[in-house]
């Protein structure tokens, strides 16, 4: 039995437990996600670099953000389609293990990027006269190639680790893509060093970066708070909404779909499947809907963007 692990191995993934009937309907609603996810975070970063005023550094960070997000769409969207649209469940090791890689990396490129958005804000609120000159582009450049480096470094080791384990299990996942503790916990060999190692790349990242930007809002409160003016305080506070709206879409199903796998033995499979989905389908959908909504400058691109869209079409057929 032990002979039966590394290329020979393949996993089946699992959609939503008890609804497997249902799964063709389900496919709708999910492709509507992904579209959008796709279609909101493409068009973030087309109106950033389109529009000059928008050249700054929250806007560089926005765009960081819609990478990521996109990233993590890409990262998930090929099993979840194929479990529900086709109702394929079986995957190849390989496939795996490097869709687990880039689901991981992109994560916590995430969290990274939201940890820059808030040290952006300090910057700000605390610092607003030497903004441009201490978030200039060289340094925006290397922020982002920091976290890109951070997060692909520190999960390179994952799949290769797990690679290198016996599988003579049953050999079926939790979700419909592949993650490290679903596939690690699926080995019948001792697991320790994978467990700690994922637990270290966790709270170094993750957890760290919770802790500091939590942090950077104790900053911010205690600058906004020794602010005379009440129109001035909340003119300062309503440029960060935005940036905790995503920061509470990120970390709040993460939370949860933790305190459930920790504490919640007599929980539903299928709330723990729709908390993965929440994490990972949530923050990609909804991020450029809270920052067009709640950004004047982008709101009011997209608004010329779809009039001069408008306008042409009623040219053409005026014509």
């Amino acid at each position: 039995m032990s002979d039966f692990n590394h290329t020979s191995a393949s996993f089946f993934l699992t959609g939503l437990p008890g609804l497997e009937a249902v799964h063709a309907w389900l496919c709708i609603p999910l492709c509507a996600v992904y579209v959008a996810s796709l279609g909101g975070n493409s068009l973030i970063l087309w109106v950033v670099k389109s529009e000059p005023s928008l050249h700054q550094p929250m806007y560089y960070f926005l765009s960081m953000l819609a990478v990521t997000d996109l990233g993590l769409s890409a990262s998930t969207l090929p099993t979840m389609l194929t479990v529900y649209m086709l109702g394929l469940r079986k995957v190849a090791m390989d496939a795996c293990l490097a869709q687990l890689f880039f689901i991981h990396t992109f994560s916590i490129m995430e969290s990274s990027v939201l940890l820059t958005m808030a040290f952006d804000r300090v910057v700000a609120i605390s610092n607003p006269l030497r903004y441009g000159t201490i978030l200039t582009s060289p340094r925006i450049a290397s922020l982002g190639l920091a976290i890109m480096v951070r997060s692909v470094s520190l999960h390179i080791p994952a799949p290769i680790m797990l690679k290198k384990l016996p599988y003579c299990r049953n050999h079926q996942l939790s979700h419909s893509y592949c993650l490290h503790p679903d596939v690690m916990k699926l080995a019948c060999a001792d697991t320790h060093i994978n467990s700690a190692y994922g637990l270290f790349v966790v709270l170094s990242t993750l957890g760290m970066d919770a802790v500091l930007i939590v942090l950077s809002y104790g900053l911010i409160f205690h600058t906004v708070l020794s602010i005379a003016s009440k129109a001035e305080r909340l003119k300062a506070l309503n440029t960060c909404v935005s940036h905790i709206c995503a920061v509470l879409l990120f970390y709040t199903p993460m939370i949860g779909l933790s305190m459930i796998h920790r504490f919640g033995r007599q929980a539903s499979p299928c709330s723990r499947v729709l908390l993965s989905y929440l994490h990972f389908l949530t923050p990609p959908v909804l991020n450029p809907v809270v920052y067009t909504i709640k950004t004047k400058q982008i709101r009011l691109r997209m608004l010329r963007l779809f009039r001069s869209g408008g306008a042409g079409i009623g040219d053409t057929q005026g014509h």
